[in-house]
């Protein structure tokens, strides 16, 4: 079991930069693949970022490479998406979710965090 609470979304303008963390609850954070997802006003969820166990492995959204990054600290229990050159189509609720595959497909994913809102005005 694994609770998840994102942090860090707000209003940034275009070519700015925003950190998400989500932290989450417990001591089997580390055995979880984590990734982020978001989703803008009626679009549907796309995924983002997905980080493996001891961080070897990570993967990323074409649109999001080169400006956002992944990373995690198992022993915070955290992980991070670090985003620059924000972009207004970047806009939308950003969540964490964890499972135990490496899976680019939301539906895979057992445990969501509540979402945190990020919004980028040109």
């Amino acid at each position: 079991q694994v609770q998840l609470v994102e942090s860090g979304g707000g209003l940034v303008q275009a070519g700015g930069s925003l950190r998400l963390s989500c932290a989450a609850s417990g001591r089997t954070f580390s055995t979880y693949v984590m990734g982020w997802f978001r989703q803008a006003p009626g679009k549907e969820r796309e995924f983002v970022a997905i980080i493996s166990r001891s961080s070897a492995l990570t993967d990323y959204k074409d649109s999001v490479k080169g400006r956002f990054t992944i990373s995690r600290d198992n022993a915070k229990n955290t992980v991070y998406l670090q985003m620059n050159s924000l972009k207004p189509e970047d806009t939308g609720v950003y969540y964490c979710a964890a499972d135990q595959s490496f899976s680019r497909i939301g539906a895979t994913y057992d445990y969501w965090g509540q979402g945190t809102q990020v919004t980028v005005s040109s």
